[in-house]
């Protein structure tokens, strides 16, 4: 007895709707592209308006369903709203990216407490708001669903000094995929993470150095990749497309690295 699904049908997204917080550039702009390439509907919830209506007008003009939400992830009632509009525009949410974070360089003994709290409440308390009310929807679908946390190497091993509450939101966040993939599989929700290494996105500074002490920064880092080259937001596109589809349908609980290999040096 064969029931294995063809090729095409593992990565056909038709009919799913996908939600990815910071969606509107860099590694979420790549998970969007792909997730909306393979047919899902994708949902880019982002604070920064004029970005995220660009990046939707990108995807339209291929053919392909997307729309913005204006979100700002740490805020539970616009979470909320964000769910629900993904909802009523298309009938369901079946994938929730949680890619939404920032990193500000900044020593513990030169932060503030707000910027401790600033870290966590993007990087961590976006992530538990997005998984209560999306998993609440995938539960009442009665059909599963995907969620996937956008993680960084810096859940594993620290990469440099300034990013001590960064690094711990980052091992919150792969804590708190490990037992949420725990808690939600009896509901056939499987969660899991993607860990980047350096890629080059506009946040990052990774790609155009402005300074040369951010020159000489890039020029250390990828000295410790193997591969030799940054990563792009299409690498971690790729991946989150194989998490979101059939592909993984035997997955929950883990944590793929994405890095060219620089964990290994």
């Amino acid at each position: 007895m064969n029931s294995q699904l063809p090729l095409q049908q593992l990565i056909d997204l038709k009919s799913k709707t996908a939600v990815v917080t910071g969606g509107a550039m860099g590694i979420g702009f790549g998970i969007a592209y792909r997730l909306a390439e393979a047919g899902a509907n994708v949902v880019i919830a982002d604070l920064n308006e004029e970005v995220g209506n660009t990046a939707v007008k990108e995807l339209n003009d291929k053919g392909w369903k997307a729309v913005f939400v204006k979100t700002n992830v740490a805020d539970e009632k616009q979470v909320k709203e964000a769910t629900d509009f993904a909802v009523s525009k298309y009938g369901s949410v079946d994938v929730l990216v949680n890619n939404a974070g920032i990193y500000p360089i900044i020593p513990v003994m030169q932060m503030s407490a707000a910027d401790f709290e600033k870290i966590l409440a993007v990087n961590l308390k976006s992530v538990f708001l997005f998984t209560k009310y999306v998993a609440e929807v995938m539960i009442k679908q009665g059909r599963g669903g995907k969620i996937i946390n956008i993680t960084s190497i810096d859940a594993l091993h620290p990469s440099s000094v300034g990013l001590a509450v960064y690094d711990a939101s980052k091992h919150g966040l792969w804590g708190f995929t490990k037992n949420t993939a725990l808690e939600l599989a009896p509901h056939n929700i499987q969660v899991n993470a993607i860990a980047p290494g350096g890629i080059t996105t506009p946040g990052t500074g990774f790609g155009k150095p402005t300074t040369p002490q951010m020159e000489a920064i890039l020029k250390k880092f990828l000295e410790k990749i193997p591969m030799k080259r940054m990563g792009n937001p299409d690498d971690i596109g790729k991946v989150a497309l194989f998490l979101a589809s059939d592909l993984a349908s035997y997955m929950t609980g883990s944590q793929i690295v994405v890095d060219g290999g620089v964990l290994l040096s």
